[in-house]
């Protein structure tokens, strides 16, 4: 996944941040909402850990099949969960695409991608519809929510969807981006 240098780090930075709010998410008092909390923290974090500059780290072969076992285990829990939430559907499809991304990455020559040859054309340009897709939808979402106005719910700020939204809808975009470089 790794771009640019300023470019990468503005990546890790969002990520890291995503993720960062999506672990104070999970102390939301709806159980649906913390779950899917912790799903969006773990992608954070992992395309964080994706995105770092192969200049500052060059993970080895092995990190790379971890991340695989890790997303692969998020994404059966995600087609486990998608039964009762249609949410869950694109958890499963954002878990599918990391174990992807690592898989390729694990499998590209340098040990990172970035130079070609990492992943099928067919697949990463099914996922870069799909994420491209998803991320207008949302900004449209987020449109209403945001210029809807009235301040906090009662509830507590980690529980407003306009952020929950933004989240995702960053996420997304850093995902457009990984599969850009892939």
């Amino acid at each position: 996944m790794h771009g640019p240098g300023s470019a990468a780090w503005l990546l890790v930075a969002l990520c890291a941040a995503t993720g960062a709010y999506c672990l104070l998410r999970m102390r939301s008092g709806v159980e649906e909402q913390r779950r899917a909390a912790g799903s969006e923290a773990l992608m954070g974090f992992g395309m964080a850990l994706m995105a770092i500059p192969a200049a500052v780290i060059t993970p080895p072969r092995t990190a790379w099949a971890l991340y695989a076992v890790v997303f692969g285990a998020a994404a059966l829990r995600a087609l486990w969960s998608s039964r009762s939430s249609a949410h869950h559907v694109h958890h499963l499809v954002g878990t599918f695409a990391m174990a992807y991304m690592a898989v390729g990455m694990a499998a590209a020559p340098s040990g990172h991608a970035g130079h070609g040859g990492a992943g099928a054309p067919l697949v990463t340009g099914l996922l870069l519809l799909y994420f491209a897709g998803y991320v207008l939808w949302s900004g449209v979402r987020l449109v209403p929510v945001a210029t809807a106005g009235g301040g906090p719910p009662a509830n507590g700020w980690g529980d407003r969807p306009e952020l929950a939204r933004a989240c995702r809808l960053s996420m997304g975009i850093g995902m457009v981006a990984m599969l850009l470089t892939l």
